[in-house]
């Protein structure tokens, strides 16, 4: 009975909470009347922009803080680069148009299968038409920032270009502030804590300092100033979803919030380093490939975003988050750990045989190679058991100590040590703050008796 008021009252609870988050009636046929209007006009920015940038990435950026300039525009040293590979000006554009189109149509689809998913749910609506905006702006507003070439224009390019501008600065004045509105309302569209409304704002002033001419332009600034004012803007947002993971979402919504993490963790941590060391690569040596990396990597890097924020909003039961997670701790750390070991073989040897007999030899690079490969699955199991103990360590404690108890049970015949072995796996196992056992004493006339001991004794 009290079981199926418990129900009943979870239930109650998650209507309730669908209904506060959910539209209907007159505001639901104008939250959606409003969506098809903005998404119509960033078609038609999208539409327009892909000539616009045809031409742009024809043009070298002379600017070296890209403040002026499209993200995907050349430096002279970058056309050298293409001219010595003997890759025509054409060509790049048309690489270029595609890994831009690739992550603009995934941004596209996204949007629109959360829209005729949830187009009944504030958070639906809003999260949609984001990732749509994004998409047709560009990431980084680089098809906004196209539309440059047509302002010479005259005639019906220049007044559509002129519509557009506008817009476009609206939009982008909207669309950060609107990013740090969805970390701080996802996944159910409340604000928590309540004062997290005034985060938002953070985006706006940084959005001021992007657009300001140098020197107060964002990308003037010191490194360490850029990382202070990302870490006050991205952290303060970041850390609402935190609070809202350990304190007030409910098991679905963390599996939600665990599936945004993954997805910007793989940009933040995997992607974004990755681009780095090219870039840092690219420094060295100037008719280098990598020169003309950027289109690539910028794909990359947003890539793993839009389609965790579709899987979080419409299909987070489809797979085990945490076993990718658990998989990708172990296989990354698994990865740096073989890569620093080989390094450290590789150049170590070498060392040391140039000091011994005056040069190399070619064997270091096969024995350290065979050394890594032996070391593969230890090395792993061992990972694996530190990330489980670590992160999963209510699971990782159960098994093994069941399965130690299990092992034990079949063995032992002394009543004093199997009731130690009990307990200690009833701690190991569910942690708890007290652990009592109750022994029914033996009973001497053999009647079947339930008499239990008072008190229990304490273990």
């Amino acid at each position: 009975m009290a079981n199926s008021r418990t129900k009943r009252a979870k239930a109650t609870d998650t209507a309730k909470a669908k209904s506060n988050t959910s539209l209907q009636g007159r505001g639901l046929f104008i939250a959606r009347t409003i969506w098809i209007l903005i998404a119509l006009i960033d078609l038609v920015t999208l539409v327009v922009s892909i000539p616009a940038m045809a031409i742009q990435v024809h043009l070298a950026c002379l600017d070296p803080t890209r403040a002026t300039c499209n993200e995907y525009q050349l430096f002279p040293v970058q056309m050298a680069a293409a001219r010595f590979f003997g890759i025509s000006l054409d060509a790049y554009a048309a690489y270029t148009l595609t890994c831009d189109l690739l992550i603009t149509l995934l941004l596209l689809i996204t949007g629109a299968l959360i829209f005729w998913h949830r187009s009944a749910e504030r958070m639906g609506l809003f999260v949609s038409i984001l990732l749509i905006t994004f998409g047709c702006l560009g990431v980084d507003v680089v098809h906004i920032n196209a539309l440059s070439v047509f302002s010479s224009s005259s005639g019906l390019l220049s007044l559509i270009y002129n519509f557009l501008n506008i817009f476009g600065g609206i939009i982008g004045l909207l669309q950060w502030p609107a990013l740090g509105l969805f970390f701080c309302t996802f996944p159910d569209g409340r604000f928590v804590p309540r004062w997290s409304w005034m985060l938002p704002g953070l985006f706006i002033i940084q959005f001021a300092f992007y657009v300001l001419p140098p020197p107060w332009n964002f990308l003037n600034w010191p490194p360490l100033l850029q990382l202070l004012e990302e870490l006050l803007v991205y952290g303060s947002t970041i850390s609402t979803q935190i609070y809202r993971y350990f304190f007030v979402a409910s098991p679905v919504q963390r599996q939600q919030m665990k599936w945004l993490t993954f997805g910007f963790a793989l940009t933040i941590f995997v992607f974004l380093p990755l681009e780095s060391l090219l870039q840092a690569q690219a420094l060295h040596d100037p008719h280098s490939l990598i020169q003309l990396s950027v289109p690539f990597t910028t794909m990359l890097d947003y890539l793993p975003i839009p389609l965790s924020i579709s899987i979080a909003l419409l299909r987070y039961r489809l797979w085990d988050i945490d076993v990718l997670i658990n998989r990708a701790l172990v296989y990354g750390l698994l990865t740096l750990v073989l890569a620093l070991v080989y390094a450290g073989l590789v150049f170590g040897a070498q060392a040391l045989l140039v000091g011994i007999i005056g040069h190399n030899d070619g064997i270091v690079i096969v024995g350290s190679t065979l050394i890594v490969a032996v070391l593969f699955q230890p090395l792993r199991q061992r990972i694996q058991r530190v990330i489980d103990r670590r992160f999963y360590r209510r699971k990782y404690d159960a098994a093994k100590t069941l399965a130690a108890f299990s092992a034990t049970l079949r063995n032992e015949v002394n009543l004093d040590q199997l009731r130690e072995e009990l307990v200690a796996a009833v701690q190991e196992t569910m942690q708890p703050s007290h652990v009592s056992l109750w022994l029914r004493p033996v009973q001497q006339d053999r009647k079947h008796q339930a008499t239990w001991s008072s008190p229990p004794p304490a273990l």
